[in-house]
Parts: structure tokens; C-alpha cells; sequence
């Protein structure tokens, strides 16, 4: 490209810049990360420091999920609690650490299910999900989470089973 060309193409490039500062409309807020999400994206990079430094322990990752749960507001509490009960007879296989704050449940330190408690981002219902490290695969298609209003008997059973599938 010549000098006068690229002179040119600069001068282009100042004029739109001028003319999209002095605009006089409105700008929209950019759209991006919640709060909660930043949050959750913070409390990730915790536990990977966490993780690196104490190695796979079993017990502090039960501990930190014992947190966790205790910290959450109810009825998200009970919740977890049950849920937490329910997997640990469920699958014994699994090991208790905390996923973006929330518990989940691990083989060979990859997330195999996890519990999300509705407060977490301000939605109406908690989630009860697998990873792809879940053996779940049923055709092309099958569903990896579960909102969560209420844990009656029935659904509890649904979720041992599917837990218990899950580790296939």
C-alpha cells in the first residue's frame, strides 16, 4: 500500500472514530458476564488453587461441600443436604468437592454430577446436572440436567438411579 493510501485509510479511520464519540445517542450497556457469574468464574479459580495445592483429599473436598451447603440459603439448603445424602449412598464411588462454589461429585477428579441451588443465579428453580463424564448416552440424544422444585420420594429415586447409571 502507498504512503497516500494509507494516509488516507487513517484518515478514514479518525473521522469514524470522531463521529461515533460525538454521537448524541444513547449507548447501550454491553452486555456481558452477571455479577454471579463473575462471581462463580472467581470462586473456580479458588478451588483450582485449592485443588493444586492440597492434591486429590477426599475429606477437605467433603469438607468444602459441607460449606458450601451450609452456606446456601434455604430451601436450597435441604436440598442439598438430601441430594448430598442420596448420592454419597447412591454412588460411594464418588468424591465430594466443590464445583463454582456449588457440590458436585467427582471420579478420578473429573465433575460427574452437580448440584446448582437456585439463589446461585436468582433463577426460579435449582439444578441437578451430569457432566460428560457421566455414562448417561442413551441414543443421540438424552438429558444431562433437571430442574429441581422440591425433592419428593419419587424423584429422589430418579435421581439414585440416574446417579447410580452414571457411573456406569
Amino acid at each position: 500500500m502507498t504512503k497516500s493510501a494509507q494516509s488516507a485509510k487513517n484518515a478514514t479511520r479518525q473521522a469514524t472514530k470522531q463521529a461515533t464519540k460525538s454521537s448524541s445517542a444513547p449507548r447501550k450497556k454491553a452486555e456481558g458476564f452477571t455479577d454471579e457469574e463473575r462471581a462463580a468464574m472467581k470462586e473456580r479459580a479458588r478451588e483450582l488453587k485449592t485443588e493444586a495445592r492440597r492434591g486429590a483429599d477426599n475429606a477437605a473436598g467433603e469438607s468444602a461441600v459441607l460449606a458450601a451447603i451450609a452456606a446456601m440459603p434455604e430451601p436450597d439448603r435441604a436440598m442439598a443436604r438430601r441430594l448430598h445424602a442420596l448420592i454419597k449412598a447412591s454412588a460411594p464411588g464418588l468424591s465430594a468437592k466443590t464445583w463454582y462454589g456449588m457440590p458436585a461429585y467427582a471420579r478420578d477428579g473429573k465433575v460427574v454430577c452437580f448440584f446448582q441451588g437456585a439463589h446461585k443465579f436468582k433463577s426460579r428453580y435449582a439444578t441437578f446436572g451430569f457432566s460428560d463424564a457421566a455414562n448417561l448416552d442413551e441414543g443421540g440424544l438424552w438429558p444431562t440436567s433437571f430442574a429441581l422444585k422440591e425433592l419428593t420420594s419419587a424423584v429422589e429415586a430418579k435421581i439414585g438411579a440416574l446417579v447410580k447409571k452414571a457411573m456406569g
